[in-house]
């Protein structure tokens, strides 16, 4: 098994944070949109990081949990709540039905097996529990899928190896991530077999803000940029 490396990338994935406005005014909002977190309840962040996310859910009243790899993050994150370290997907340090709902922010495209992932948070989060999920649309992780432009200047998307398994990977300071495509299709499958029921699901496009940090990304409005899923575990 190649090494992740998450571990040694925490002052990377803090620069990223304080560069990036995607996630504070984009994806935690989608977030905690699709979690509906209710005052009292106990919930599980995977992959927390830091633990920006907490915070704005302990701020709703709920309790909070957090899950990362990196020590680092952890560290910071343990001022807003309790932390456990583990390499995702595993969650077995967790109590079976422990937990009212779990959110997972642009975590599970870096997980090669999302049928295990799945398993292992509804075996964490009670019947009836929630999971809300945000991911790179997979329209945008395919392989080999990048912008294009026709003859008359319109920006166009090439899906690439879009019904293949693959992943790319990208940089990461003096490293690389890994993203692992999978269709919609496999993955709203794999979260039924693991038990959940889906409830709601979003498509947002490239936003303002990321247009204003890449300019490049002018014209692609129109593209799929994030996917939003809201389940239910079933009884």
């Amino acid at each position: 098994m190649t090494e992740s490396p998450w571990p040694h990338l925490g002052s990377w994935w803090l620069n990223e944070l304080t560069d990036d406005p995607a996630y504070e005014q984009e994806v935690y909002p989608l977030l905690l949109e699709l979690l509906s977190p209710e005052a009292g309840s106990l919930l599980l962040d995977v992959g927390c990081g830091d633990g920006r996310l907490m915070a704005r859910l302990t701020s709703m009243g709920a309790r909070v949990v957090g899950c990362d790899v990196n020590r680092q993050l952890l560290r910071q994150a343990r001022s807003t709540g309790p932390v456990v370290a583990t390499r995702l997907p595993s969650l077995s340090w967790a109590r079976g039905e422990m937990f009212d709902g779990a959110s997972v922010g642009l975590v599970l495209e870096h997980v090669a097996d999302e049928t295990e992932f799945f398993l292992q948070v509804a075996r964490a989060v009670r019947p009836g529990g929630i999971l809300a999920l945000v991911i790179n649309h997979p329209v945008w992780t395919a392989p080999e899928s990048s912008p294009m432009e026709d003859a008359s200047g319109e920006t166009l998307w090439r899906p690439g190896t879009y019904f293949g398994r693959g992943y790319s990977d990208e940089p990461a300071g003096h490293q690389t991530v890994r993203f692992y495509h999978r269709t919609l299709a496999e993955l709203l499958n794999a979260a039924s077999d693991a038990g959940w029921d889906l409830v709601r699901l979003e498509e947002r496009g490239i936003s303002r803000l990321q247009v204003e940090r890449y300019p490049d990304y002018a014209g692609q409005e129109h593209i799929p940029r994030l996917l939003g899923a809201r389940w239910r575990r079933r009884s």
